[in-house]
């Protein structure tokens, strides 16, 4: 009898404590317990696509669930954009942000998100550099003679980009407003066509970044008289800024990295954060964005909002004052 009335003495114990505690909050469990896809705007072998895959690569071993890149080109991002706008909040599905999400709020007449508050910024990933290039041989040896060269023939000077609206046209762009020269800027479809009219000197400079052209860059076909970030670039150390070159507040860093639907718990956000903050700095993922032509950059998610914000209001002047027509 006295076993008996032990037993339930302690169960009267433990159903007081059960009805004290709290039931379980809805994100408390470990996250994330299954598959977490990535949605990336760009086709399959891109260099930001890479980039992405060597982030879900570490990020799967982090945290020991597999993460995967889902792509989705087509129309500047709108379509993975509002992919991932319309996701379930729950951290399963993320979204590659940054410059291009930027350029997008300027370039379109009306979009089904919005790119500041349809979003929550994790953390920043990969950075890239545009390079200013010209063929070996060319008499063009400087940004400085790039510059006078159009001043001596107004008009006459051919900048080459990929096709309107991207980061490497919106450059050449900035480029003239802020050296205050009168250059034409010549489109192509596509990084190759715009490397062979570089090569044949149908246009006398291009911008574009490291990835597209380093095969003409080490077979020295083409040679980089600058690059356009605030610092130099580690995978070409002796080229020297377009800042040092003497074109003041001259500075295009084309990024990217992680977001998640807005109303995503702060615990997803937290966990993501944290892991992005251990496997960037690694060796394995800084050695591997150098041969790419990239650099990796952990931030916090205000950090990245903030960067998205500025890059809205930089993108949306040098669209407005190039005339640049928006999209339906």
């Amino acid at each position: 009898m006295r076993a008996v009335r032990t037993i339930a003495a302690v169960a009267a114990v433990l159903s007081v404590i059960a009805v004290a505690l709290p039931p379980p909050a809805h994100g408390d469990s470990p996250y994330p317990t299954r598959p977490v896809t990535l949605i990336v705007p760009y086709a399959a072998g891109g260099v930001a696509d890479v980039g992405m895959r060597i982030i879900c690569d570490r990020l799967s071993d982090r945290l020991r669930q597999q993460f995967v890149v889902e792509n989705r080109p087509g129309a500047g991002g709108v379509v993975a954009a509002q992919a991932g706008a319309s996701a379930a909040p729950d951290g399963y599905t993320l979204l590659m942000t940054g410059n291009n999400t930027a350029i997008a709020e300027s370039l379109f007449k009306s979009l089904p998100y919005n790119a500041l508050t349809d979003f929550h910024s994790v953390s920043t990933a990969a950075f890239f550099d545009l390079l200013i290039v010209t063929r070996a041989g060319s008499p063009l040896k400087s940004v400085q003679d790039i510059i006078d060269a159009a001043r001596k023939n107004p008009g006459k000077l051919n900048i080459g980009t990929i096709t309107p609206g991207s980061t490497q046209n919106l450059a050449a762009d900035l480029f003239i407003s802020t050296a205050g020269v009168n250059a034409a800027i010549v489109p192509f479809r596509a990084s190759p066509d715009m490397a062979s009219a570089v090569l044949r000197g149908d246009v006398d400079v291009a911008f574009e970044f490291y990835a597209a052209i380093n095969g003409l860059l080490i077979e020295k076909k083409i040679v980089a008289l600058a690059s356009t970030g605030r610092e130099r670039t580690a995978y070409l150390p002796l080229v020297p800024t377009a800042i040092e070159s003497g074109l003041q507040d001259f500075e295009v860093q084309s990024w990217n990295g992680l977001s998640v639907p807005a109303a995503t718990p702060a615990s997803v956000v937290a966990t993501l954060n944290a892991a992005m903050k251990e496997i960037i700095p690694t060796p394995l993922v800084q050695d591997r964005a150098k041969q790419m032509g990239m650099a990796m950059h952990w931030s916090t998610p205000e950090d990245m909002t903030a960067r998205l914000r500025a890059d809205i209001v930089k993108w949306g002047a040098v669209i407005e004052k190039a005339g640049i027509p928006k999209h339906d």
